[in-house]
């Protein structure tokens, strides 16, 4: 039975910095996974997420900073293996090897029973393909096995880099749910992504990264500020109250209502009771996760959708059917 972690936050990341040369690729990166939730660290191609995973795991050295796991570094953990459990290169097995193979040569490092290696491959699906090439898996296949060994030693922690990868659309939704199971069952989750409407649905907390920096940390929930619409029988005198205690609005675009930030629906409403002036319409809207995400991220390149001209003589430039 997997015991929870004694110390507050199973992952804890502190002012982790990486650089290549010159070239930072990692800057000053804070957050921590808590016990008992999913954490998704995002961010577009480039932006460090790899190599954050990888350097608090110690895989590559970070130039400054720190990364705890249950309060000591990766290194020092007694048994690794049965304290965090890593899925960062699902094409990082031998190709020559079986599946059950590679799965058993990882069990015995960590000191588990061929009875757990047989668990654990048949809880991702694979257990029917045991003797098969680890070469010849599809990369969703690779990734199942890979999540497998993850578990062998029944972790309190998952890391893992981008789990989804190579999954179709019931794969995806198999993978939610163990990671989900795993963290309601008390372990903590740490994974990158970049299935965003998958994460919106599972994660707790996000991290989101921009070139090598945190721009956003917080719950998934609510990462996005709400909008407010509204209109009331004296839409004046309930705007300058609003004003007068902090809250931004301005006109809606057809003139109907007025949109307000930092502040809610539920704060409106309790607003129209105090002045006594009566709503017409209230509505509460928040942007998608996908949405935020775009707002705060420029990505690593900046590129432009490129520009068509259609042929004047479609007809013409069509191949000609043959009989």
């Amino acid at each position: 039975m997997r015991q929870s972690s004694p110390d507050p936050y199973p992952v804890s990341v502190r002012s982790l910095s990486k650089a290549y040369g010159r070239r930072a690729v990692v800057h000053d990166v804070s957050f921590d996974a808590h016990a008992g939730r999913v954490t998704a660290l995002l961010g577009p191609n480039g932006a460090g997420k790899s190599t954050t995973l990888r350097a608090a795991l110690g895989l590559v050295r970070s130039t400054s900073g720190t990364a705890l796991f249950g309060g000591r570094p990766f290194a020092e953990l007694d048994r690794p293996g049965r304290t965090v459990g890593v899925l960062l290169d699902a094409g990082a097995g031998h190709g020559g090897r079986s599946v059950r193979e590679t799965a058993r040569l990882s069990g015995l490092a960590i000191g588990v029973t061929p009875r757990r290696v047989d668990e654990c491959l048949d809880l991702v699906g694979l257990s029917t393909v045991g003797g098969r090439r680890v070469g010849a898996l599809s990369l969703g296949m690779r990734q199942r096995l890979g999540l497998a060994v993850a578990l062998l030693g029944e972790p309190t922690t998952l890391i893992l880099d981008e789990p989804g990868n190579g999954l179709d659309p019931e794969g995806l939704r198999w993978l939610d749910d163990v990671m989900v199971g795993f963290a309601r069952a008390g372990g903590a989750v740490l994974l990158s992504s970049h299935h965003l409407a998958d994460i919106e649905m599972i994660a707790d907390d996000v991290v989101i990264l921009d070139r090598g920096r945190v721009v956003h940390t917080g719950p998934a929930r609510g990462a996005a500020p709400a909008s407010v619409a509204f209109s009331s029988a004296d839409d004046e005198r309930f705007v300058r109250a609003l004003v007068g205690q902090g809250v931004a609005v301005e006109r809606g675009r057809d003139d109907a209502a007025i949109l307000s930030a930092a502040t809610t629906a539920d704060h409106v409403g309790r607003l129209s009771l105090t002045l006594g002036i009566p709503l017409t319409h209230l509505s509460e809207s928040r942007p998608s996760l996908r949405s935020f995400f775009l707002d705060q991220t420029s990505g690593e390149h900046t590129a432009r959708l490129p520009t068509t001209t259609p042929p004047s003589h479609p007809s013409t430039s069509l191949p000609k059917a043959t009989s």
